[in-house]
This record gives C-alpha cells, sequence and structure tokens, in this order.
C-alpha cells in the first residue's frame, strides 16, 4: 500500500476533480477530445469590434450565457462552471465542500457599460462633479462589488460551502499554477484535508487586446486564426489571447482513500521563482526559470531523468519559447531532445491567468490516459529549439511523471510536478 506521507514527512496530495472550460469546450472530456485530435480552438473576434487593430483573433469562450456581460461576470461563470464539474467529479458537497478556496483570477477594472452608465445624465460642466453627481444617484452595489478583486472568490466560496476567507491572487501568467501551489502546501501543512483550487479567465477585453499590441505580444495571423498560435516554430510571431479555467479538487492522499474516492493524480511537487528583470521580458539567461524547475524537481523527491513528459509554458512569442528551451535544456541536458514537450496554447491560445490550472488539467489527464496532446501548426521547426514538441499529431505513451511550467509576466515562474501514482 503507498504511504500517505512523502519524501520529506509531508501529508501527500491528490487530485480527485478536474473541471475545464477552454475556447474548445465545457468540460474535460470535450476539451481532451478536441486537444487530442488537434483542433484549435483560436476565431476571428465578434464580441466587439476590431476595425483598424493589428490584432484581430482570439480564443474567447463566446458560448456560456455571460460572455457578452463583461469580464467580472464571464470570470465568475467560467471558475463556477469549472469547480461545479470537479467537485462533482470528486463526489464531495457542491453546497459544502468543506475545505478552503485559492482563486486565481485577473486584476479588475469596472467593465466598460458600468463606466458608460457613470457618464450618463448629469447637467454639470464639470466632468468630476457630474461623475460624482451620477455615482451618487446610480447607487449601484453590484457595479461596485463587480470592481473588488475579491468579490469572485467570495460569491464562489458562498456558492460552494468553501471554510475559512478565501484567497483570491494574481501572479500574472503564473497564477493558474499558484493557486494550486497553495492548496497543496494549506494540506501539506495540515490546515485542511481538502482545497479547491481554480484558475479563471474571462478578461479577454477590448483594452487587454490593444495593449498586448502595444507590448508586441501578440499573433497578427489573422487570415488563419487557427494557425496562429505556433509554440517554438521558426515563424512564431507572438500569443493568442484567451479566455478558461479549470478547476482542481486537492485532498490528503489518506482522506481520499478513506472516503473510496478515484485518485486521479498525484501533485508531487511546486517550485517558484521571482524574477526582478523586467516588466514583461524573462531574464535572457533563463536563471529564474531554471530555478523554478529544479525547486520543484526537489520539492518532489524527483530527479531530472525521472521527468517524462514536458508540458510547456509555450506562449508563442519569439523571446519565451527561446528562454523556456534555454532552461530546459540547461536542467535536462542532451536529454531534453527525448523528452516529450508539447504546448497547449498551440491550440487553446494563452488563459492567462488560468493557463497554469488548465495546463495542469491536461497534464493529469496526459496521465490518466496515455496519451499526449501535441503542438500543433510546427510546420516550420526553428533549428535553435531543439524540442521533441510532438509535432500535429497526438502521442500514446505511459506517462508516469509530467513537469508543468508557467512563467509568467513580470518574473512570476511557477512549475509544478505530478505523477499517476503516489511513488
Amino acid at each position: 500500500m503507498a504511504s500517505f506521507k512523502d519524501h520529506l514527512g509531508r501529508p501527500v496530495v491528490a487530485v480527485t476533480g478536474i473541471g475545464v472550460v477552454t475556447s474548445l469546450g465545457k468540460g474535460k472530456q470535450e476539451n481532451w477530445a478536441a486537444l487530442t485530435s488537434g483542433k484549435s480552438g483560436i476565431h476571428p473576434i465578434s464580441r466587439f469590434p476590431v476595425d483598424h487593430l493589428n490584432t484581430r483573433i482570439s480564443g474567447m469562450v463566446d458560448f456560456l450565457p455571460s460572455s457578452s456581460k463583461g469580464a467580472s461576470a464571464l470570470t465568475y461563470e467560467l471558475a463556477e462552471t469549472a469547480a461545479v464539474e470537479a467537485i462533482e467529479e470528486s463526489g464531495l458537497s457542491l453546497d459544502d465542500f468543506g475545505g478552503p478556496l485559492f482563486l486565481a483570477s485577473p486584476p479588475v477594472e469596472l467593465d466598460w457599460h458600468d463606466r458608460l452608465a457613470l457618464y450618463k445624465g448629469g447637467d454639470n460642466e464639470d466632468a468630476s462633479e457630474r461623475l460624482l453627481e451620477v455615482a451618487r444617484s446610480l447607487n449601484a452595489s453590484d457595479m461596485f462589488d463587480s470592481s473588488q478583486f475579491g468579490f469572485i472568490a467570495d460569491r464562489l466560496a458562498d456558492r460552494f460551502g468553501a471554510t475559512g476567507l478565501p484567497i483570491t491572487l494574481s501572479t500574472a501568467c503564473a497564477s493558474g499554477a499558484t493557486a494550486i501551489q497553495l492548496g497543496v502546501e494549506a494540506i501539506r501543512r495540515g490546515e485542511c484535508d481538502r482545497a479547491l483550487a481554480i484558475g479563471a479567465d474571462g478578461s479577454a477585453t477590448a483594452e487587454a487586446l490593444i495593449r498586448f499590441s502595444l507590448l508586441s505580444a501578440l499573433s497578427t495571423s489573422n487570415d488563419a486564426p487557427e494557425k496562429a498560435s505556433k509554440p517554438f516554430s521558426k515563424d512564431r510571431d507572438g500569443f493568442v489571447l484567451a479566455e478558461g479555467s479549470a478547476a482542481l479538487v486537492l485532498e490528503s492522499l489518506e482522506a481520499a482513500l478513506a472516503r473510496g474516492a478515484t485518485v486521479l493524480g498525484i501533485l508531487r511537487g511546486c517550485g517558484e521563482k521571482a524574477d526582478d528583470f523586467h516588466r514583461t521580458r524573462s531574464k535572457p539567461d533563463a536563471s529564474p526559470a531554471i530555478a523554478a524547475v529544479k525547486a520543484a524537481l526537489a520539492d518532489a523527491g524527483l530527479a531530472e531523468d525521472e521527468i517524462d513528459y514536458i508540458n510547456a509554458h509555450g506562449t508563442s512569442t519569439p523571446e519565451n519559447d527561446k528562454m523556456e528551451h534555454l532552461s530546459l535544456s540547461t536542467v535536462f541536458g542532451d536529454r531534453i531532445g527525448r523528452i516529450p514537450v508539447s504546448s497547449n496554447k498551440s491550440m487553446i491560445g494563452h488563459t492567462l491567468s488560468a493557463a497554469g490550472a488548465i495546463e495542469a488539467a491536461f497534464s493529469l489527464m496526459t496521465m490518466c490516459e496515455g496519451v499526449i496532446p501535441p503542438t500543433i501548426n510546427y510546420d516550420n521547426p526553428d533549428p535553435a529549439i531543439a524540442l521533441d514538441v510532438v509535432p500535429n499529431v497526438k502521442r500514446d505513451a505511459s506517462v508516469r511523471t509530467v513537469l508543468s511550467n508557467s512563467f509568467g509576466f513580470g518574473g512570476q515562474n511557477t512549475c509544478l510536478v505530478m505523477a499517476r501514482e503516489p511513488t
């Protein structure tokens, strides 16, 4: 029988429920079928006018009721939808989850329909006075709530009966992985037997598109949206802005087995390292990413030759893909050319705050299903990035361990190591 303690004497953390929503569809099975068939969820933007914009494509989630109601409403629905699926799969109560909630979500802004509401009415010619006058008359608590960073987590905690103060975090593109890490650490410290970790992002707004475009971070391959995201290819030209969510039910292995739960995988290790090199760029020598990978392996008690597959951050930006290759080749040496390394972002785009959670969910499914999703659009290999990216077609494989990378703007680097079995 497997031990309930890891190599450092801490409780082993198991995953007993997974929920996913991306532009590929709603739910684990719909997403997995599309992902492993190499289908792209990238499409032309129809949510708002894109005339004169350099980028007119995205991986937006347009099939949920809240898709046209603003970033806050959509982020909540994405999070709730994924959480319902994960909790139902775990067999726990939807109304009385009984553990803490860790939510990765985007920084909040007042949605445009609320901003416009503030400008309506008022006869005072002074703009600031007019805004104050209208704001006082609106008395709209829902507008106030939607602009508070912790509001979505508060609603989710009430919805699912989470315990304690719900945690909302934003560590850029590493946020989803960080939420999982916090849940793992809470269980390891003995603070709880279970935790709900969610990454959700519905903030693919016109402003976000323009901001990332001004940073020259986005692909402009508008004529063939499904071909726009091409991680590790020589002709990669930027990432594709996207939306999505994933939720994991985390439990101590002992508690999960005691109640007869099905164990979907084990969270073996977490590693993080800050990088203060630049607001958006990663450090060129990849030293923080290297340190994050090594920290995750050490936390998992695994050597470099014990990783079977790497779910890459793989954004499709020229610089980040180059940096990730440098970090992996430094840690894994010559063996990196023989380890499958694929990028889910080639199909779903970059879901920002949700990316780390979604990719962790897909990593767990890779081990459960024995199938490695491909990196699609790999038609023009970059000779400077010698990786086995599982090009264009899925691969059947027995995968026991996975490293999942999340390297975010502002130097937020978080890596997760997952395993199919406890030992």
